[in-house]
């Protein structure tokens, strides 16, 4: 009898695998099962501030052995739905190194001459100079993208604004609005599975949100896991219409 092929995993980074830096108990032995499965898995996350290689090493100094080529941020996903829309175009960029590298990466011109689009990423500090010049090209006919819809992240001393907060002030200034291409929208789940060359059936979605995870994972038609070791609790499951495939405390409990 044929062995079964395994399953393919998408994984959150924050609150999945790492919680403010730390491995979260069972991560790594999670990964190694995978490993020696032979699954195809990606990690994936939000913040389009760091390169894949920059992730790499953050993760390592946590303790997980994630090289590159199994990271996918939105900056990623950004970037090639860009190159796919308009191949060889220009953009104006607001964003960190991960932006600037996955758009350099696609064949694209940054700049602020008439570009094609204009491209919001998350940044460690947005100045006033750049969202008025990325309102007054937006306004004069640039495609306005953003990396991810999250309104807040965490920060020294509380949270602070994130690129979708940031973009909602672009967009009342502009009277445009935003493509936002990162979790929940499928289009970045899809984008993944086709860079790894796996499908959304043979493929399960780990996340600890059920508002960017779980609803991407059900859109994108894939099996989905919910892990508490996040934002996440099992009292908040029920309030949303769409429900995850399994829960599990962390990922200490999942046997691929």
């Amino acid at each position: 009898m044929k062995k079964a092929e395994p399953k393919n995993y998408l994984i959150d980074m924050d609150g999945v695998l790492v919680t403010g830096g730390i491995a979260i108990p069972g991560a790594n032995e999670f990964i190694g099962r995978l490993r020696s499965r032979g699954a195809k898995f990606l990690i994936m996350t939000n913040n389009s501030r760091y390169t894949p290689g920059d992730l790499s090493f953050r993760l390592a100094g946590s303790g997980l052995d994630i090289p590159p080529e199994c990271i996918f941020t939105s900056a990623m996903a950004t970037a090639r739905f860009i190159s796919t829309q308009r191949p060889q175009g220009t953009a104006y960029v607001i964003g960190e190194s991960g932006l600037t590298f996955a758009i350099h990466s696609e064949g694209y011109v940054i700049t602020d001459r008439d570009p094609d689009y204009v491209v919001l990423g998350e940044a460690g500090n947005y100045s006033l100079e750049q969202l008025t010049q990325a309102t007054r090209l937006v306004a004069a006919g640039a495609r306005f993208i953003a990396t991810n819809p999250d309104p807040m992240g965490p920060g020294e001393g509380g949270i602070v604004p994130a690129c979708g907060a940031v973009a909602a002030l672009i967009e009342r200034a502009s009277g445009a609005s935003a493509f936002f291409v990162g979790k929940p929208n499928p289009l970045m789940l899809r984008l993944a599975l086709n860079s790894i060359a796996a499908h959304s059936e043979d493929t399960i979605m780990v996340g600890d949100r059920m508002d960017t995870d779980i609803i991407g994972g059900v859109q994108a038609g894939m099996e989905t896991v919910l892990v508490l070791s996040g934002v996440t609790r099992r009292e908040d499951v029920q309030r949303f219409p769409y429900q995850p495939s399994c829960i599990f405390n962390s990922v200490a409990e999942i046997m691929p």
